[in-house]
């Protein structure tokens, strides 16, 4: 019985102690990017017909092979 009871003890104490224990520390900043790539050529006449918000941006997905 009282060996149980130790257990329960200690176990109990490991449980509050890892509870109140910090998070691990988070990362810091921005992860580096690499540059933003070159547009493919024709690009200009492929979005030529995408609407234009009121901002004068337009979205056009262009894909090649």
């Amino acid at each position: 019985m009282t060996a149980w009871v130790s257990v329960v003890v200690v176990a109990g104490g490991a449980t509050l102690w890892l509870r109140d224990s910090p998070e691990p520390p988070g990362p810091y900043g921005r992860e580096a990017a690499s540059p933003t790539p070159s547009l493919p050529e024709g690009w200009e006449s492929a979005c030529a017909g995408a609407e234009r918000d009121g901002k004068g941006q337009a979205l056009c997905f262009f894909r090649t092979r």
